[in-house]
C-alpha cells in the first residue's frame, strides 16, 4: 500500500509503497477515507534533531484519522466490516489511572502519543490504518468519515479546552480566540455551541480568516495588534476576557493574551508555536489560570460527534489526494489553508 512517511529527521515526508498492516487479536484495521493535515505535523517534520520519546524514523504521519472498518482481529466485537468510523488518536497504555478514566492524553505511561506521532504506530496518511484497540473506535452514523477525520484532533483538543472553562462563561463573559485557522474555526463554534451567552471574539492576522471567523460565530473579529487589545479591554470595561485562547503559540499571541485576561479568568495555551509566555508579578493578571491542555478524552470525542451529527459543528475541509500530501503541507505552511487539509487515500 501506499504511506506518506516521515523518512528521516529534517527531510522531506515522502510517498513508500509499504506492506499493508494485518489486525491481529483485539485490533482493528481500518481503510482510511481522511487524514487531517495538522501543524503539529509541520513541527514533527522541521524538528532539528530527534524528539525526546520518538521512535527513528520512518514512520507514517497522520494522527487525524476517519475511515471504513476494512477488517476485524480475532476477539474484536461490536464493529463490523464497511461501518464509518473515527479513530481517537491519543493513545494510552489502558491501564493507569487516567487512562482507567478515559484520559488516554493524559496516558502516565506513555503520554498518549498516537499513530503519526512518533510513538512507534504508523498514521493514517495511508491506504490503511491499523488501530490496536477496538475501544479506539467511534461510530459516526451518517457523517462523511473525509470530513469527519478533523473532529478527533482539531476539534476535540478545541472541545477539551473550552470545556473546561465553561463554569467561567455566563451572561455577559467574553472569550478571546487567538488564531482563526482551522483549530480557531472549531473552537469559535464549539463555543457558540456551548455557551451562547458568550461574546465571542477572534483575532488574526489574515482579514479573510477572520470573514470566516464570523461566518463561524465569532461576534467580533479583530486584525491582531494594539488597537485588537485595546478594543477588547474597552469592551470588557478594561476587565479583561474571562478566558482567552492562543490557537497559535508564538511570542506575539502569547503577549496579547496576557495583556487581554482578567484575574480570575483563564489563559489556554492550545498553539505549539514555540513562544514564552512573559510572566511576572503583574503579567498574567492576579490569580489568572494558565493551562495548555493536550487532545481530550474519549469520552469528549463522542460528544464532539455528537455535537457534529446535530450539526452544531462543521468543518470547513480542503481535500488533497495523497500523492498531493506534500503540497497541502506546503499550503498549510503557507497560511493558505483556510480551514483544515484533509488527504484522502480512496477518493
Amino acid at each position: 500500500m501506499r504511506a506518506f512517511q516521515l523518512v528521516g529527521w529534517r527531510q522531506p515526508p515522502e510517498l513508500r509503497e509499504v506492506p499493508a498492516p494485518e489486525p491481529g487479536p483485539g485490533q482493528v484495521l481500518v481503510k482510511v477515507a481522511g487524514a487531517g493535515a495538522c501543524h503539529s505535523d509541520l513541527h514533527i517534520m522541521q524538528a532539528p534533531e530527534p524528539l525526546p520519546g520518538f521512535t527513528a524514523p520512518p514512520f507514517t504521519l497522520g494522527h487525524e484519522n476517519a475511515g471504513w472498518v476494512e477488517r476485524l482481529g480475532p476477539g474484536v466485537t461490536g464493529f463490523e466490516p464497511g461501518d464509518a468510523v473515527i479513530v481517537y488518536g491519543s493513545w494510552g497504555c489502558g491501564i493507569c489511572t487516567n487512562c482507567r478514566q478515559g484520559q488516554e492524553n493524559y496516558c502516565q505511561n506513555l503520554g498518549g502519543q498516537g499513530p503519526g506521532l512518533g510513538g512507534g504506530h504508523d498514521g493514517g496518511m495511508a491506504e490503511y490504518l491499523l488501530v490496536p484497540a477496538a475501544r479506539y473506535l467511534i461510530p459516526l452514523g451518517a457523517l462523511d468519515p473525509r470530513q469527519a477525520a478533523p473532529l478527533s484532533d482539531a476539534g476535540l483538543t478545541s472541545y477539551h479546552a473550552v470545556k473546561r472553562s465553561l463554569h467561567l462563561l455566563g451572561p455577559g463573559s467574553t472569550a478571546v480566540v487567538i488564531g482563526a485557522g482551522g483549530l480557531g474555526q472549531m473552537t469559535i463554534q464549539i463555543l457558540r455551541a456551548l455557551s451562547a451567552a458568550t461574546t465571542v471574539v477572534a483575532v488574526d492576522t489574515d482579514a479573510g480568516k477572520l470573514e470566516t471567523a464570523k461566518r463561524m460565530g465569532a461576534d467580533e473579529a479583530l486584525l491582531s495588534g494594539d488597537e485588537a487589545v485595546t478594543c477588547i479591554m474597552d469592551m470588557t470595561r478594561k476587565q479583561g476576557a474571562q478566558l482567552v485562547l492562543d490557537m497559535v503559540g508564538i511570542d506575539p499571541t502569547l503577549r496579547m493574551a496576557a495583556q487581554v485576561a482578567r484575574s480570575l479568568g483563564h489563559l489556554t495555551i492550545v498553539g505549539l508555536g514555540g513562544g514564552a509566555l512573559p510572566v511576572d508579578f503583574s503579567s498574567p493578571p492576579h490569580e489568572c489560570s494558565v493551562a495548555s491542555p493536550y487532545w481530550g478524552s474519549l469520552t469528549e470525542l463522542m460528544e464532539v460527534i455528537t455535537l457534529a451529527q446535530q450539526e452544531r459543528i462543521n468543518v470547513l475541509v480542503e481535500h488533497f489526494p495523497l500523492h498531493r500530501a506534500n503540497e497541502a503541507y506546503q499550503l498549510l505552511h503557507d497560511g493558505r489553508i483556510q480551514g483544515r487539509a484533509v488527504i484522502t487515500p480512496h477518493a
